[in-house]
Protein backbone atom coordinates (compact mmCIF):
# COMPACT_ATOMS: atom_id res chain seq x y z
CA UNK A 1 0.00 0.00 0.00
CA UNK A 2 2.82 2.40 0.90
CA UNK A 3 4.49 1.74 -2.45
CA UNK A 4 1.26 2.54 -4.31
CA UNK A 5 0.81 5.78 -2.30
CA UNK A 6 4.38 6.82 -3.07
CA UNK A 7 3.91 6.24 -6.80
CA UNK A 8 0.60 8.12 -6.81
CA UNK A 9 2.12 11.06 -4.88
CA UNK A 10 5.07 11.24 -7.27
CA UNK A 11 2.79 11.25 -10.29
CA UNK A 12 0.64 13.99 -8.70
CA UNK A 13 3.69 16.19 -8.07
CA UNK A 14 4.84 15.66 -11.64
CA UNK A 15 1.42 16.65 -12.96
CA UNK A 16 1.36 19.79 -10.79
CA UNK A 17 4.83 20.73 -12.01
CA UNK A 18 3.79 20.27 -15.62
CA UNK A 19 0.69 22.36 -15.00
CA UNK A 20 2.76 25.17 -13.52
CA UNK A 21 5.04 25.30 -16.54
CA UNK A 22 2.25 25.12 -19.04
CA UNK A 23 1.82 28.91 -19.34
CA UNK A 24 5.48 29.35 -20.30
CA UNK A 25 5.50 26.55 -22.92
CA UNK A 26 5.65 28.33 -26.26
CA UNK A 27 5.62 25.03 -28.18
CA UNK A 28 2.23 23.98 -26.88
CA UNK A 29 0.35 21.62 -29.20
CA UNK A 30 -2.84 23.02 -30.76
CA UNK A 31 -6.14 22.02 -29.18
CA UNK A 32 -7.89 18.99 -30.62
CA UNK A 33 -10.38 19.80 -33.37
CA UNK A 34 -13.58 18.66 -31.66
CA UNK A 35 -15.61 18.80 -34.85
CA UNK A 36 -13.22 16.45 -36.69
CA UNK A 37 -13.14 14.08 -33.73
CA UNK A 38 -16.93 13.88 -33.59
CA UNK A 39 -17.07 13.35 -37.36
CA UNK A 40 -14.58 10.45 -37.19
CA UNK A 41 -16.51 8.90 -34.29
CA UNK A 42 -19.75 9.15 -36.24
CA UNK A 43 -18.16 7.40 -39.24
CA UNK A 44 -16.96 4.54 -37.00
CA UNK A 45 -20.41 4.10 -35.46
CA UNK A 46 -22.30 4.31 -38.75
CA UNK A 47 -23.95 1.02 -39.78
CA UNK A 48 -22.25 -0.96 -42.53
CA UNK A 49 -23.70 -0.57 -46.00
CA UNK A 50 -26.16 -3.35 -46.82
CA UNK A 51 -25.36 -5.43 -49.91
CA UNK A 52 -27.95 -5.62 -52.68
CA UNK A 53 -30.56 -8.40 -52.67
CA UNK A 54 -28.76 -10.52 -55.29
CA UNK A 55 -25.56 -10.50 -53.25
CA UNK A 56 -27.43 -11.39 -50.08
CA UNK A 57 -29.15 -14.33 -51.76
CA UNK A 58 -25.80 -15.59 -53.10
CA UNK A 59 -24.24 -15.25 -49.65
CA UNK A 60 -27.06 -17.32 -48.15
CA UNK A 61 -26.76 -19.93 -50.89
CA UNK A 62 -23.01 -20.24 -50.24
CA UNK A 63 -23.66 -20.48 -46.51
CA UNK A 64 -26.17 -23.32 -46.79
CA UNK A 65 -24.44 -25.42 -49.48
CA UNK A 66 -22.24 -28.32 -48.29
CA UNK A 67 -18.72 -27.91 -49.63
CA UNK A 68 -15.25 -29.47 -49.55
CA UNK A 69 -14.94 -29.67 -45.76
CA UNK A 70 -18.35 -31.33 -45.44
CA UNK A 71 -17.27 -33.95 -47.98
CA UNK A 72 -14.15 -34.62 -45.92
CA UNK A 73 -16.22 -35.09 -42.75
CA UNK A 74 -18.60 -37.47 -44.55
CA UNK A 75 -15.71 -39.83 -45.40
CA UNK A 76 -15.78 -40.87 -41.73
CA UNK A 77 -19.38 -42.06 -41.68
CA UNK A 78 -19.81 -45.51 -40.20
CA UNK A 79 -18.97 -47.31 -36.97
CA UNK A 80 -15.65 -46.83 -35.17
CA UNK A 81 -14.18 -48.48 -32.09
CA UNK A 82 -12.81 -46.03 -29.52
CA UNK A 83 -9.83 -46.51 -27.19
CA UNK A 84 -10.06 -43.84 -24.48
CA UNK A 85 -7.40 -42.56 -22.07
CA UNK A 86 -8.45 -39.90 -19.55
CA UNK A 87 -6.28 -38.01 -17.04
CA UNK A 88 -8.01 -36.44 -14.02
CA UNK A 89 -4.78 -34.76 -12.81
CA UNK A 90 -1.59 -33.71 -14.65
CA UNK A 91 0.63 -36.30 -12.98
CA UNK A 92 -1.86 -39.10 -12.36
CA UNK A 93 -2.26 -42.34 -14.32
CA UNK A 94 -4.86 -42.40 -17.12
CA UNK A 95 -8.22 -44.10 -16.77
CA UNK A 96 -8.75 -46.47 -19.71
CA UNK A 97 -12.06 -47.38 -21.36
CA UNK A 98 -13.50 -48.41 -24.72
CA UNK A 99 -16.57 -47.58 -26.72
CA UNK A 100 -18.27 -47.46 -30.11
CA UNK A 101 -18.96 -44.32 -32.17
CA UNK A 102 -21.61 -44.44 -34.92
CA UNK A 103 -21.23 -41.51 -37.36
CA UNK A 104 -23.71 -40.30 -39.97
CA UNK A 105 -24.32 -37.11 -41.93
CA UNK A 106 -27.61 -35.35 -41.20
CA UNK A 107 -29.67 -32.45 -42.58
CA UNK A 108 -28.64 -32.95 -46.16
CA UNK A 109 -24.94 -33.57 -45.52
CA UNK A 110 -24.42 -30.34 -43.55
CA UNK A 111 -23.46 -31.88 -40.20
CA UNK A 112 -22.11 -35.16 -38.91
CA UNK A 113 -23.86 -36.64 -35.89
CA UNK A 114 -21.79 -39.06 -33.82
CA UNK A 115 -23.50 -41.26 -31.25
CA UNK A 116 -21.04 -42.64 -28.70
CA UNK A 117 -21.70 -45.53 -26.35
CA UNK A 118 -19.35 -47.11 -23.82
CA UNK A 119 -18.63 -47.06 -20.10
CA UNK A 120 -16.79 -44.86 -17.62
CA UNK A 121 -15.72 -46.01 -14.15
CA UNK A 122 -17.94 -49.06 -14.53
CA UNK A 123 -21.02 -46.99 -15.41
CA UNK A 124 -22.84 -46.81 -18.74
CA UNK A 125 -21.76 -43.77 -20.74
CA UNK A 126 -23.31 -42.29 -23.85
CA UNK A 127 -22.96 -39.01 -25.68
CA UNK A 128 -23.75 -37.21 -28.91
CA UNK A 129 -21.47 -34.98 -30.95
CA UNK A 130 -22.43 -32.66 -33.80
CA UNK A 131 -19.57 -31.66 -36.12
CA UNK A 132 -19.95 -29.14 -38.92
CA UNK A 133 -18.16 -26.52 -40.97
CA UNK A 134 -19.52 -22.98 -40.96
CA UNK A 135 -19.11 -21.66 -44.51
CA UNK A 136 -19.61 -18.08 -43.32
CA UNK A 137 -17.10 -18.13 -40.44
CA UNK A 138 -14.72 -20.43 -42.35
CA UNK A 139 -14.43 -22.47 -39.16
CA UNK A 140 -15.35 -25.90 -37.89
CA UNK A 141 -17.96 -25.99 -35.12
CA UNK A 142 -18.69 -28.84 -32.72
CA UNK A 143 -20.94 -29.53 -29.74
CA UNK A 144 -20.95 -32.37 -27.22
CA UNK A 145 -23.57 -33.60 -24.73
CA UNK A 146 -23.60 -36.76 -22.61
CA UNK A 147 -25.46 -38.53 -19.80
CA UNK A 148 -22.91 -37.49 -17.15
CA UNK A 149 -23.64 -33.79 -17.32
CA UNK A 150 -26.30 -31.18 -18.08
CA UNK A 151 -24.16 -28.72 -20.03
CA UNK A 152 -23.24 -28.35 -23.68
CA UNK A 153 -19.59 -28.14 -24.72
CA UNK A 154 -19.04 -25.90 -27.76
CA UNK A 155 -15.79 -25.44 -29.68
CA UNK A 156 -14.69 -23.65 -32.83
CA UNK A 157 -11.68 -24.71 -34.86
CA UNK A 158 -9.55 -24.18 -37.95
CA UNK A 159 -8.03 -26.66 -40.37
CA UNK A 160 -4.26 -27.28 -40.22
CA UNK A 161 -3.26 -28.75 -43.57
CA UNK A 162 0.23 -29.73 -42.38
CA UNK A 163 -1.13 -31.73 -39.44
CA UNK A 164 -4.25 -32.92 -41.27
CA UNK A 165 -6.13 -31.87 -38.17
CA UNK A 166 -8.81 -29.54 -36.86
CA UNK A 167 -7.48 -27.32 -34.08
CA UNK A 168 -10.37 -26.56 -31.72
CA UNK A 169 -10.53 -24.11 -28.80
CA UNK A 170 -13.28 -23.45 -26.28
CA UNK A 171 -14.20 -23.12 -22.61
CA UNK A 172 -16.00 -25.26 -20.08
CA UNK A 173 -16.92 -25.09 -16.40
CA UNK A 174 -15.31 -27.84 -14.32
CA UNK A 175 -18.34 -29.40 -12.53
CA UNK A 176 -16.21 -30.43 -9.53
CA UNK A 177 -14.61 -27.02 -8.83
CA UNK A 178 -17.03 -24.69 -10.69
CA UNK A 179 -13.98 -23.04 -12.25
CA UNK A 180 -14.05 -21.98 -15.90
CA UNK A 181 -11.33 -23.77 -17.84
CA UNK A 182 -9.78 -23.08 -21.22
CA UNK A 183 -9.84 -26.07 -23.52
CA UNK A 184 -8.09 -26.96 -26.75
CA UNK A 185 -8.49 -30.02 -28.87
CA UNK A 186 -6.65 -31.51 -31.83
CA UNK A 187 -8.74 -33.79 -34.03
CA UNK A 188 -6.38 -35.55 -36.43
CA UNK A 189 -7.46 -37.39 -39.58
CA UNK A 190 -4.71 -40.03 -39.65
CA UNK A 191 -6.07 -41.97 -42.63
CA UNK A 192 -9.45 -43.00 -44.04
CA UNK A 193 -9.97 -45.46 -41.19
CA UNK A 194 -8.33 -43.73 -38.23
CA UNK A 195 -8.90 -40.53 -36.24
CA UNK A 196 -7.20 -39.35 -33.04
CA UNK A 197 -8.71 -36.77 -30.68
CA UNK A 198 -6.43 -35.16 -28.07
CA UNK A 199 -7.70 -32.68 -25.50
CA UNK A 200 -5.85 -30.29 -23.17
CA UNK A 201 -7.27 -28.41 -20.18
CA UNK A 202 -6.09 -25.27 -18.37
CA UNK A 203 -7.96 -24.13 -15.26
CA UNK A 204 -7.24 -21.03 -13.19
CA UNK A 205 -4.01 -21.30 -11.22
CA UNK A 206 -3.01 -24.57 -12.88
CA UNK A 207 -0.71 -25.39 -15.80
CA UNK A 208 -2.21 -26.80 -18.97
CA UNK A 209 -2.26 -30.58 -19.08
CA UNK A 210 -3.45 -33.31 -21.43
CA UNK A 211 -6.81 -34.53 -20.16
CA UNK A 212 -7.98 -36.98 -22.82
CA UNK A 213 -6.97 -39.00 -25.86
CA UNK A 214 -9.30 -41.10 -28.03
CA UNK A 215 -8.19 -43.25 -30.93
CA UNK A 216 -11.02 -44.08 -33.35
CA UNK A 217 -10.58 -47.07 -35.68
CA UNK A 218 -13.13 -48.03 -38.30
CA UNK A 219 -14.95 -51.28 -37.54
CA UNK A 220 -14.50 -53.97 -40.16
Amino acid sequence: MKKHLFICSTLMLALIACGGDKKEDKNEEPATDTAKTEEAKAEEEAPAAMPDSATMMKNWSDYMTPAEMHTMIAKYNGKFTAEVSMWMTPDGPPTKSTGIADNKMILGGRYQESYYKGEFNGMPFEGRNILGYDNSKKKFVTTWIDNMGTGVMMYEGTWDEGKKAILFTGKMVDPMTHMECEMRETFTFVDDNTQVMESWCKCKGMPEYKSMEIKYTRKK
